[in-house]
């Protein structure tokens, strides 16, 4: 699996992403709370994803590398050339541990995620892609990812384990 690293400029494309749609949501959808669910879903997904596929050479390994690789360039090309900046690397140093039934609900938001694309015609497509693109940008920061994988590897280890209760 390539290089999985994201620097500085990668965090703040993904900040960026999701200042557009907090401004957004306070402008044109008027501080509605269900017009958030969709992105901050997309956004949580995104992170578990990353924090999950970190490394991995599977589907959503791959996606999440390529994911990591625009933010990157985006990033990299906003920061150096855009405001004369710099991008130093800022990845975390460890995967996300999870259980055989963690993977599992990883897989299962995945198939609800792309269902959500693919069917609910009300929740706009690139609401969830931005929220998606967000989360996978900031998870592997080194801030980011302390915070986040304890309780998005705890919550998703917790349902996995339920999950293989139930069905297993």
């Amino acid at each position: 699996m390539p290089y999985m690293a994201i620097n500085l400029g990668g965090v703040a494309a993904g900040v960026s992403v999701i200042l557009w749609f907090a401004v957004r949501w306070w402008f044109a959808e008027h501080r509605r709370w269900t017009a958030l669910v969709p992105f901050v879903l997309a956004l949580v997904y995104g992170m578990l994803a990353a924090l999950a596929a970190f490394g991995s050479a599977s589907a959503l390994g791959i996606a999440v590398w390529l994911n990591l690789w625009a933010a990157n360039v985006a990033g990299y090309a906003g920061l150096v050339w855009g405001v004369g900046g710099s991008a130093p690397d800022v990845t975390r140093a460890h995967e996300l541990a999870l259980t055989s039934g963690g993977y599992v609900i990883v897989l299962l938001a995945t198939v609800v995620l792309v269902a959500l694309c693919k069917f609910a015609k009300k929740i706009p497509t690139g609401k969830i892609a931005a929220g998606s693109f967000a989360g996978i940008a900031i998870a592997l920061s080194g801030s980011v990812a302390g915070v986040a994988a304890i309780p998005l590897g705890s919550g998703a280890n917790f349902l996995g384990a339920w999950f293989t209760a139930a069905f297993g």
